[in-house]
Formats: structure tokens, C-alpha cells, sequence
């Protein structure tokens, strides 16, 4: 530090209560510090260790169902190796029956819901319209037709049930009557 005069600390005196008073504080400021330093590591190791626990939630979280999809695999298979052997088509058909039904309520256990409207308001949230019918049996704007049932989980739509809706009949026929008598 050229330039500047030398310059000496200045001693200053306190009473020994005072210098205990302040080793105390020291003392226990270092003690928070460790303490916060500790806190520290603690919560980095925390984070980490919750980080694995959400990889490996992600990884594992489809195990019941997959457990329970395997078991109906095996009776699928079941099924196979049995229509090899027989030609009993209508014993074939109430296994398979009943296979699609466990496997509905598999999925069904696990949050999953059809949506089949018909005879329902067209609801365009839980419906796809691709075809209106005009028709006089039912109220505008029913599913008169489910071609593709929807599903929905947990309350979210997956996939919208494909419809066909009613519509009015238009009278056409006379308005073509007027148009040729005019």
C-alpha cells in the first residue's frame, strides 16, 4: 500500500467479562455455522435421495398392472393351446369372453372408465360426431350410434367415444315440391 502512511493499529482494552462475553458468542457462532453447514448437507442428500425415489416410482409405477396383465397373457395363452386341440368354437368364444372381461376390470381397478353415450346429449368434450342422422325418434342432438366407445381415466377422456348424432328431419321434400310448382 504505497502511498499511504504507515499507519498502526490502535490497541484497545477490555474487561475480562467482556472478552469472555464475545469467546462465547464466537463459540457459539461457530456452533451455528457447523450446525448450518450440516443442515446444508443434510438437504442436498435429501433432495438426491428424493430424486432416485421419483426415478424409480416412474419406473416401477405400472407394476400391479403389469402383474396383473400377465396373468391374463396366461390365459390367453391358455386359450391358444386349447383351440389347437379342439374345435369347440363356441367354448372358445365364452373363454375369450371371459378373458375380456378380466381384462376390463383390470384396467377398470386401475382408473380406467367407457364412455358408451348412446341415447345420450352430444357432449363434444366426451364425444367425436362424425355423422348426423336425421330422424324423428329421438331428441336433436342425441347419440343415436356409439362406433367407437370412449375411455376416460381418473376423469380425464383418454380417447372421445366416436358418435353418430340425431338431427331434425328436414322437410326437403316439400321445399322441393314449392320450388317445382313455382
Amino acid at each position: 500500500m504505497e502511498g499511504q502512511p504507515n499507519v498502526k493499529p490502535k490497541k484497545v482494552r477490555i474487561l475480562a467479562e467482556e472478552l469472555n462475553a464475545l469467546k462465547e458468542k464466537a463459540a457459539k457462532a461457530d456452533e451455528y455455522f457447523d450446525k448450518l453447514l450440516r443442515l446444508q448437507a443434510d438437504f442436498e442428500n435429501f433432495k438426491k435421495r428424493l430424486e432416485r425415489e421419483k426415478v424409480d416410482f416412474i419406473k416401477y409405477a405400472n407394476e400391479g398392472l403389469i402383474i396383473r396383465l400377465l396373468n391374463i397373457l396366461d390365459d390367453f395363452e391358455r386359450a391358444i393351446e386349447s383351440a389347437k386341440n379342439s374345435n369347440d368354437s363356441k367354448t372358445l368364444f365364452q373363454g375369450i369372453e371371459m378373458i375380456r372381461q378380466h381384462f376390463q376390470e383390470a384396467l377398470e381397478e386401475k382408473g380406467l372408465n367407457k364412455i358408451d353415450p348412446k341415447g345420450e346429449p352430444f357432449d363434444p368434450e366426451r364425444h367425436e360426431a362424425v355423422m348426423h342422422i336425421e330422424t324423428d325418434e329421438h331428441p336433436e342432438n342425441t347419440v343415436v350410434e356409439v362406433l367407437r366407445k370412449g375411455y376416460g381415466l381418473n376423469g380425464k377422456i383418454l380417447r372421445p367415444a366416436v358418435v353418430k348424432v340425431s338431427r331434425k328431419k328436414s322437410n326437403d321434400k316439400e321445399s322441393k315440391e314449392d320450388k317445382q310448382e313455382g
